[in-house]
């Protein structure tokens, strides 16, 4: 497990590959009980990613930056909350 002073992310990292899973609380306007999941897409280069999955035709909200990292939120063609992030390649020591 590894978390960042002062973060609300609880980033679960596997002992000998895998996934790693990022947990946070849910937001204000989510209700007890109801499910809410974001696929987060680890990259490099958000900002690029972004600039090609525009001209297929995803849209990615504004890019924010938080702690060494940057990330960007969108929602699929089904409405799914998804997201782009940096943090992997971040220094998180």
């Amino acid at each position: 497990m590894r978390r960042a002073e002062a973060d609300r992310i609880v980033e679960l990292v596997p002992v000998s590959g895998g996934a790693h899973l990022l947990l946070h609380p849910a937001g204000k306007a989510a209700r007890e009980g109801q499910a809410a999941v974001k696929l987060v897409f680890d990259v490099v280069d958000v900002a690029g990613f972004c600039d090609h999955a525009r001209q297929q035709g995803l849209k990615f909200g504004p890019i924010h930056k938080v702690d060494g990292y940057v990330f960007a939120n969108a929602k699929d063609p089904s409405k799914n909350s998804i997201s782009v992030s940096s943090r992997a390649f971040a220094d998180c020591s």
